[in-house]
């Protein structure tokens, strides 16, 4: 489903931006002239014995699979490779997979320096197309873990 479309029946506000093509969280802040801090990206995890989870970070920080691990309450994790997230998001360009864990049967963990702004924005599928929304919505629509899954860059 595509994300405008699943906030449409929602009935969340939302601003839809186009750009150009952009491959990298971090791009994507410099595209929209924002502070890396504002972007969400995703970084899709596979658990032991709990499948595959989906981290919500921003893009100025760094995922740490330690942290990732105890929040799912597991011994170890790993990052999904291209293979796995082509197959587990067929409706989204590689790497710019929307923040939705909700939407794809996932488990989502959003790292607690994501909840001290009160927007965020990111990828809506396509490395063309980028998404702002109110972070309340966005919690309220996802119910994710919140816990300190990042480090410093």
């Amino acid at each position: 489903m595509k994300t405008d479309q699943y906030l449409r029946e929602q009935g969340v506000m939302f601003e839809h931006r186009t750009h150009t093509p952009v491959y990298t969280a971090q791009e994507l802040a410099a595209e929209e002239h924002i502070s890396g801090r504002l972007v969400a990206k995703v970084v899709i995890v596979q658990a032991e014995q709990h499948g595959y989870a989906m981290c919500v970070l921003p893009a100025s920080q760094k995922l740490d699979l330690t942290k990732v691990a105890y929040a799912l309450g597991v011994h170890r994790c790993r990052l999904a490779d291209e293979t796995e997230m082509g197959e587990l998001f067929p409706d989204a360009e590689i790497g710019a997979e929307p923040p939705f864990g909700n939407l794809y049967d996932m488990t989502t963990l959003v790292d607690t320096r994501l909840t001290a702004d009160a927007h965020i924005l990111f990828n809506a599928g396509s490395h063309r197309d980028a998404i702002e929304m109110s972070f309340a919505d966005y919690q309220r629509l996802t119910s994710p873990h919140v816990a300190d899954i990042a480090v410093s860059s």
